[in-house]
């Protein structure tokens, strides 16, 4: 995966997903998508 790459890491803001931000962005990953559930409808196929 290129550090450039958009990644999409569902909740960011929780343990798990806060640590997986946190690790990515200190392996210099730049594109971290974090949006909450209603920032980013997921079961929106047209979205």
């Amino acid at each position: 995966m290129n550090k450039s790459d958009k990644i999409y890491v569902a909740g960011h803001r929780g343990l798990v997903g806060s640590a997986l931000v946190r690790n990515l962005e200190e392996k210099g990953y730049s594109n971290i998508l974090k949006r909450t559930h209603t920032e980013l409808d997921l079961t929106d196929e047209k979205a």
